[in-house]
């Protein structure tokens, strides 16, 4: 009876951020508790649980998941000890399985360890040996390296961004695996390395130009001898060597079309460059416009995503408001433990001043000092409208100032859609304006019937305004930070 090894290990990380990862930022399993965790879930693992069912011969291993509580800044050398640690010593104490699954997510990095996924699977081959094949999902905004390809049979990626494909990657890559066990494929991957980091609506899948480029590879993927495809755009805040964009193909064997096919792709994406840059409205002019509207505005601070890897702490749209003499409804969520335990400390009803924003990253932001009324107290612990798995922002308080409703988190959760809101009372389609700290989500969750959708040019560590951020470890030149960048295509091929 096959024997397959299940471990995870997820976070992205931003590099701009100035607050490092602690191992207190994760939540951990460890043995058929990682099996009950992603059982029914609409996870990678939970995709790929549902594809081993299938197969009674095979024995399914629980080994070890570590799931950052959102994505952050880049990972203490500590923390990144402790977690290889517990991931490798699972893997040790399965060392005579006859597969592995790995879900990962690729832009994870620490102080000293740039490719932290690399050097899990690099790690994991020391233990296993050569000869057990591994295959390994990433999301499209991981940093593609070599170590990654060459200690993997075959790398699998999200189709999708928004990413809505989280279960469907995990029965890819469980499929995959199944055939990879019986010998009916011999995985060979093929990359194009593209230089440039990309942002903006262009980059929706469903929607935007760069689909065309996606759904190439996926034709690839599923067609007579292919067995993966699809492109890495980097995260362009996990600012590391291997950074840039990749097309990346999987074929059965013969790697000839794979090669041809990923050229052309690369050319095509290399064409769009251009137009896969965010426009960004500046701070003032988005907050008139919002002022000046009828309806609902959606204002979007992607330069503090916490799912891109950001601290949370941004009061820059809170300030603007204020100081414009704001009179329409808002809704913002923010990252200030300090504000949350005043608020505690004043209970439920209670009027406070209190200084708000700029508690973790106080060299782009600095508090605001506001008077509001404790609306609500929270452990801030709630189900995730997305995965249906369990999120937790820590002690949390709803705040109100004039007519500005706050939600105050102590530990930063993702934003991309509504749960964090929904679980504290508070509806965004009811406010005139929501502050969204998410780059792009899904239409239904904030977009749809507004009036104004104002991408906003704002300070942040995941600023879609690259210049600003300030790269020193990518290689360059690289579109858009160098002027003059051209490209080449040069087609690598690894076989195991």
């Amino acid at each position: 009876m096959p024997r397959i090894l299940i471990n995870e290990c997820k976070q992205e990380v931003s590099s701009f951020n100035p607050v490092l990862g602690q191992y207190a930022d994760w939540a951990v399993a460890f043995g058929p508790d990682v099996l009950e965790l992603h059982r029914g879930v609409g996870t990678e693992v939970g995709g790929a649980l549902e594809v081993f069912g299938g197969h009674p011969e095979l024995e399914l291993i629980g080994g070890y998941s570590a799931r950052a509580i959102t994505s952050g800044g880049t990972l203490s050398d500590a923390a990144m000890q402790r977690i290889a640690t517990e991931f490798l010593d699972a893997v040790r104490a399965h060392a005579d399985v006859d597969a592995i699954y790995f879900s990962l997510h690729g832009a994870m990095a620490s102080e000293t360890e740039h490719d932290a996924e690399g050097y899990l699977l690099q790690e994991t081959r020391k233990i296993v040996g050569e000869q057990v094949p591994i295959v390994t999902s990433l999301d499209l905004h991981g940093i593609l390296t070599d170590r990654i390809i060459q200690h993997s049979n075959a790398v699998v990626l999200y189709h999708t961004y928004p990413h809505v494909d989280f279960y469907e990657t995990g029965q890819r890559s469980a499929r995959l695996l199944v055939k990879i066990i019986r010998g009916e494929v011999n995985p060979v991957s093929v990359r194009v390395e593209i230089p440039a980091l990309v942002r903006g609506n262009e980059l929706k899948t469903a929607t935007g130009m760069w689909g065309e480029c996606v759904r190439d590879a996926i034709a690839f993927e599923n067609s007579a001898g292919g067995l993966s495809g699809g492109m890495f755009i980097g995260n362009p805040f996990t600012d590391v060597p291997d950074l840039c964009s990749n097309v990346f193909l999987v074929a059965d064997g013969d790697s000839s079309r794979a090669e041809v096919e990923a050229v052309r792709i690369a050319n095509k994406f290399w064409a769009m460059r251009e137009h896969l840059q965010q426009p960004l409205t500046g701070l003032h002019e988005s907050v008139a416009k919002a002022a000046a509207a009828k309806g609902r505005v959606v204002l979007v601070d992607a330069a503090d995503a916490t799912s891109s890897g950001a601290s949370g702490d941004s009061n820059a749209i809170l300030r603007a408001l204020l100081e414009a003499g704001y009179k329409r409804t808002a809704l913002i969520p923010m990252v200030d433990p300090p504000a949350v335990e005043k608020a505690f400390a004043a209970g439920v009803g209670s009027e406070i001043d209190v200084a708000v924003g700029g508690a973790m990253d106080g060299k782009r932001f600095t508090p605001v000092e506001i008077r509001a009324r404790v609306r609500m107290l929270s452990d801030g612990a709630f189900r995730s409208e997305s995965h249906g798995v369990t999120w937790n922002s820590g002690r949390t308080a709803v705040l109100q100032t004039g007519t500005i409703t706050l939600i105050m988190i102590s530990q930063a959760v993702s934003l991309y859609d509504r749960s964090l809101f929904y679980a504290h009372g508070q509806d965004p389609a009811l406010f005139d304006s929501v502050v969204v700290k998410s780059p792009h989500c899904q239409h239904h969750m904030f977009d749809e019937g507004a009036e104004l959708v104002l991408n906003i040019d704002a300070p942040g560590s995941t600023s879609a305004n690259l210049h600003s951020l300030g790269h020193t470890r990518c290689r360059r030149p690289i579109f858009p930070l160098d002027a003059g960048v051209t490209f080449e295509p040069r087609v690598r091929v690894f076989r195991r």
